[in-house]
């Protein structure tokens, strides 16, 4: 789904109720959470404040959630929303902050914009990772970045067939492989080399690690088709990994499957923050060579 204009999470004839959710560096956390409080309760109540300890926030009555930390605050703020995706605003406290986007000032600077409707919310492709043994459901897992399959030890390479719609599409000699969302290709996809997507784009990138050949490469295909992996003979160390963590060990045999997700990722956007800006500034994505010119 291509970004659309909101003019409020909800009715302008009430006041907004807000989750507040930090995560990362304690200490610094929790100094601009105390910060940011009486700013933003000028405009909205704060029912639920989480700075650590992981709560389950799919049932919590609240129009927008306003994240402090990394990119990492923002993947678990995902995760514990689980299939109740509510829009987000996110404020940086990380080091990269390709997601989380504003500082703590600017994030104060655009409380009465947002909190009036004026922004733009933009939905991203969620996925779907289950893992079948047996025929029995194993795990299930709901992702915004990518889901991995790494080698592990004793660090030798590791065959993985992929098939798209039940089709064998090929048997990667690597050690691993990444299927990312638009969102995660600029993750651990990008750092193996996978090319980058647009993040309202509704696809999938395949993208392996250390492949054992020259004729395989990073591929780009629909969020509507299904993506199966399967590992024949894993090592012991070998996982399935959703969002930077462990969902499980696998065994021969395992079928990991990959698809979208009902509930998208909703990112509050304000003007003046672009994506193509945030690649510039974030990932140091620039044309000229340094020293090039005198």
């Amino acid at each position: 789904m291509t970004a659309k204009s909101s003019q409020s999470p909800t009715d302008a004839s009430r006041r907004l109720r807000v989750m507040l959710l930090g995560y990362g560096d304690a200490a610094l956390v929790t100094q601009e959470v105390a910060r940011l409080r009486p700013a933003i309760e000028k405009y909205a109540d704060i029912v639920l404040s989480d700075l650590g300890e992981y709560k389950d926030l799919s049932s919590t009555d609240a129009d927008l959630a306003i994240v402090l930390g990394g990119d990492g605050a923002i993947l678990r703020a995902a995760k514990q929303m689980c299939y109740r995706q509510l829009p987000v605003l996110c404020g940086n406290l990380g080091k990269l902050g390709f997601l989380a986007d504003l500082t703590p000032d600017e994030l104060i600077d655009v409380l009465p914009t947002v909190f009036a409707g004026e922004f733009r919310t933009v939905e991203h492709l969620m996925f779907e990772c289950t893992v079948s043994r047996d025929g029995k459901q194993l795990q299930r897992q709901l992702g915004l970045n990518e889901t991995a399959v790494l080698g592990g030890r004793p660090f030798a390479i590791l065959d993985v067939h992929l098939y798209v719609d039940s089709e064998l599409v090929t048997t990667y000699s690597c050690d691993g492989l990444i299927i990312s969302t638009p969102v995660g290709s600029t993750a651990h996809s990008l750092s193996a080399g996978g090319p980058i997507l647009r993040k309202d784009l509704q696809a999938f990138v395949i993208s392996p690690i250390s492949p054992h050949t020259l004729t395989n490469r990073p591929v780009v295909d629909s969020a509507d088709r299904v993506y199966e992996l399967i590992v024949p003979r894993p090592h012991a160390g070998t996982a399935v990994v959703v969002d930077g963590r462990v969902l499980c060990s696998l065994e021969p045999g395992d079928r990991i499957r990959v698809q979208r997700a009902a509930p998208q990722f909703k990112l509050v956007e304000v003007a003046g923050r672009g994506y193509y800006r945030t690649l510039r500034e974030k990932l140091g994505w620039g044309g000229t060579i340094l020293g090039a010119r005198g």
